[in-house]
């Protein structure tokens, strides 16, 4: 008597869906675990594959954390890039897209706790920390960097010191995420609700920033 198909062991069908499920698993295992916790057999193990499928597609931990940075993130990255690049409106606007399109896309994603942990364990994974800076972080900070000038150049903005300023606007977005998957709240105020959040952040952002108050 032949087995039904649902009988037979995840590896053993969907053979094309192993590299989502192994990552869905990943980065599930890596926000909750941190990376030095993080197993490979348990990430085989949630993706419900044995350990050797695993090998055939990622040959290591950071070869598996490296593919769920540029799974998760960096396909947003590339698509806020082209928004700035084509946006002809107003740069309060512009800033205004991007940080709410970064917050449903990402904020709202398991992808959020990734910054937190890089935050947490990049001293002891330093190769990990650098290509994380310069596959994510470089590439946010040149585009929030390009929209503050942008906004200066085009007389929306007030003149500003404008790699200062990118900071101060990276920042609070930063710390949103950790709060966001930390234990503790960073004060007591009830829940956090990120929409409300950037709201608030940027509405003194934008304040501060325009030549005139809009």
């Amino acid at each position: 008597m032949e087995c039904p198909l649902d009988s037979k062991p995840r590896w053993e069908r969907r053979k094309d869906a192993r590299p989502h499920e192994l990552l869905a698993a990943a980065i599930d295992l890596f926000v909750e675990h941190g990376y030095a916790a993080t197993r490979l057999e348990d990430v085989a193990r949630r993706a419900g594959v044995s350990k050797g499928t695993l090998y055939l597609y990622y040959a290591n931990k950071e070869e598996l954390f490296k593919a769920v940075v540029r799974e998760s993130i960096l396909p947003f990255l590339g698509k806020a890039e082209l928004s700035v690049a084509g946006f002809e409106g107003h740069s309060a606007d512009l800033l205004r897209s991007v940080v709410m399109n970064w917050s449903s896309q990402i904020g709202q994603s398991k992808a959020s706790g990734l910054g937190k942990l890089m935050l947490a364990e990049a001293v002891n994974f330093p190769e990990l920390a650098k290509f994380y800076r310069e596959e994510v972080m470089s590439r946010t900070v040149r585009m929030i960097s390009s929209i503050v000038e942008r906004g200066v150049g085009r007389g929306d903005f007030r003149a500003v010191d404008i790699p200062q300023m990118t900071r101060v606007l990276i920042a609070p977005m930063m710390m949103l995420n950790v709060w966001k998957h930390s234990a503790v709240a960073p004060c007591d105020c009830g829940v956090l609700d990120a929409q409300v959040y950037l709201e608030n952040l940027l509405d003194l952002a934008l304040h501060g920033l325009l030549a005139q108050d809009a």
